[in-house]
């Protein structure tokens, strides 16, 4: 998919402020995509629930062509998984992985900010897309919007990864940017949104300092420390079973 967040930090906002992003058009492809990935971080699809073509395209009213592919570019994220026999399911958030997708981007995220500070793109108008991601982050927690706050989470560590002028730390940071924000959507339901948003302007404010040791540590504790603490399984299983609750009720 394409990210107009990325485009504005990586192509024209962190070299000019002043000048605008290009707006790239969305395919239906990509928009069946996002919708899935929205669905996922809200909860409505829960990790291992089969997602069938017809009737995913029967609810966007669409066809099952640009389903097809969409799950196909999904797919290849790392978001569903399609398994002989099982069709295709959304990939299970477990533990277990949740902490290998945090050491893998800890180490990218951390590498990225240290190269910023090298090459003195920590401060503004450097870091306007970080800035602006972090107001976002506050305006979709004020609405409550749990998809909101995890793309704007999403954008705010694109643009931070964007700053160490690495494309291929950029690269594979993309390759986890979809799963995370399903993760991140998640774990909305175990702590506060509000929370959520200061923890990303305490990074902010590491990152001002231009020291690679605060910004270490801010980083490790963002995303490793307050991410183990939550309970990726359990939420999964609370949403699973109010949702059957929910059908129980109109049944």
């Amino acid at each position: 998919m394409k990210h107009v967040a990325r485009r504005a930090a990586g192509q024209s906002g962190a070299q000019d402020p002043e000048l605008w992003p290009q707006l790239v058009p969305q395919t239906l492809v990509e928009k069946v995509a996002e919708t899935v990935i929205a669905q996922a971080a809200r909860g409505v699809i829960l990790p291992g629930d089969r997602i069938v073509e017809s009737e995913l395209g029967r609810r966007l009213g669409v066809s099952r062509v640009p389903v097809r592919e969409a799950l196909r570019m999904l797919e290849s994220q790392g978001i569903v998984v399609n398994e002989p026999y099982k069709g295709i399911r959304l990939r299970e958030v477990t533990n277990r992985r949740v902490h290998d997708l945090i050491e893998a981007r800890t180490a990218l995220e951390t590498t990225a900010a240290h190269r910023a500070v090298d090459a003195g793109r920590h401060l503004p108008p450097w870091t306007a897309a970080v800035e602006a991601a972090t107001e976002t982050m506050a305006e979709m927690a004020a609405r409550g919007d749990a998809y909101g706050l995890a793309a704007a989470d999403t954008a705010f560590h694109r643009a931070l990864c964007m700053l160490g002028g690495n494309g291929v730390i950029v690269d594979l940071w993309e390759t986890l940017a979809q799963q995370l924000t399903i993760i991140f959507g998640l774990a909305t339901s175990g702590k506060t949104m509000p929370s959520v948003v200061d923890e990303h302007r305490e990074l902010l404010a590491a990152l001002r300092t231009g020291r690679k040791r605060r910004i270490a540590e801010a980083l490790h504790t963002h995303i490793t420390v307050m991410n183990v603490s939550v309970d990726y399984e359990a939420i999964v299983a609370a949403h699973r079973e109010a949702r059957g609750a929910r059908r129980a009720e109109v049944a």
